[in-house]
């Protein structure tokens, strides 16, 4: 059995006890931001997720790419989001892209806080996640953001932290993409 195997069948034991959920502490050189990972929602990438947190791969990561209102000229579907990572094609410490779970199979929608996989197509995803800033319908399974309507592996929220997440979301950047970058500087489970 596998690692990842492993992590997957001890977070669905972990889960079905009526245990909380993990916890996961973000602290970025902005503030903290707590995250709530649902495991037994989104298997898959849930325990993606947290074998980057456990295994320490998020060490170096940043939040680099904000999206808003203002900056997606292009896009006749806007979103308004912050994403994060390690932000660098063929890192180090990225593990292989996994199997896309929809919102439709997980339940779990874009909401405001709700934490998501980045990725090119369905099953691409890796080690970049983003933060959704106030509700995002056109991310899930059927939304136009994407032309395969697959939308986005959605897997967990923050439950303390937002303000971190605006403040994070209303800074200057070019384009897309802040310059400088936001440091995480640690990923760490709090239960």
């Amino acid at each position: 059995m596998n690692r990842l195997t492993s992590l997957f069948l001890l977070a669905v034991l972990f889960t079905g006890c009526g245990t909380q959920y993990p916890r996961i502490m973000m602290k970025t050189e902005l503030g903290e931001i707590t995250l709530e990972v649902y495991p037994d929602k989104a298997p898959v990438t849930a325990t993606n997720f947290l074998t980057y947190v456990d295994e320490n791969r998020f060490e170096g990561a940043v939040f680099y790419r904000i999206v808003r209102s203002d900056n997606q000229p292009g896009d006749s579907i806007r979103i308004a989001v912050i994403q994060g990572g390690l932000y660098e094609d063929n890192h180090p410490s990225m593990l292989t892209p996994i199997a896309h779970e929809t919102t439709e199979q997980t339940g779990i929608l874009h909401k405001d806080g709700v934490l998501s996989m980045a990725r090119w197509h369905p099953s691409t995803a890796t080690s970049e996640f983003f933060i959704c800033v106030g509700d995002q319908p056109e991310l899930d399974f059927n939304g136009k953001r994407n032309p395969d309507k697959q939308g986005f592996a959605a897997f967990g929220k923050v439950i303390d932290g937002m303000d971190v997440v605006k403040k994070i979301h209303q800074l200057p950047v070019e384009g897309q993409y802040e310059n400088p970058t936001v440091k995480i500087l640690k990923v760490s489970r709090l239960n």
